[in-house]
C-alpha cells in the first residue's frame, strides 16, 4: 500500500499505471485532471471509475489535501451518469480495506442501470 501523499505518481499503483497510459483501461472521459474508466469487475450494468490523476491514498487523503481535486472527481460522476444516460445511480467512496479497498488510490464508482438496494452490502 502507498502510504505517501500529495499527489505524487506512486511506482506500485495500479491506477497511477493507468493514468500513465502503461496499464490498459476503457477509458470512458478524461480531463485535466481525472479519468473515468470502466470497471474491470462491474457490480452493475454501469460500473465507472472515476480517480484523479494525482495519487491520493483514499477519499479521506483526497478531501484533506486538495480538496478542489475531490470536487473535480464528484462533478465528473455527474457528467459520466449523463454520458451514461443514467437516471439514477450510486457514488461509492470505498476508504479503507474494511470497507472494501482494494486498490489505494481514491477512486468513486458510479453503479447504475438496475435497481440498487439498500442498505448495501
Amino acid at each position: 500500500m502507498a502510504g505517501q501523499e500529495g499527489g505524487a505518481p506512486q511506482d506500485d499503483c495500479l491506477f497511477c499505471k493507468i493514468v500513465a497510459g502503461q496499464v490498459p483501461a476503457t477509458i470512458v472521459r478524461e480531463t485535466e485532471t481525472t479519468v473515468a474508466f470502466r470497471d474491470i469487475n462491474p457490480q452493475a450494468p454501469t460500473h465507472v471509475l472515476v480517480i484523479p490523476k494525482a495519487h491520493y491514498r483514499d477519499a479521506a487523503a483526497l478531501a484533506a489535501g486538495a480538496p478542489q481535486l475531490a470536487a473535480d472527481v464528484l462533478a465528473e460522476t455527474q457528467a459520466v451518469a449523463d454520458d451514461e444516460k443514467l437516471e439514477s445511480y450510486r457514488i461509492v467512496f470505498n476508504t479503507g480495506s474494511g470497507a472494501g479497498q482494494t486498490v489505494w488510490h481514491a477512486h468513486a464508482h458510479i453503479l447504475g442501470g438496475r435497481g440498487l438496494e439498500w442498505p448495501p452490502g
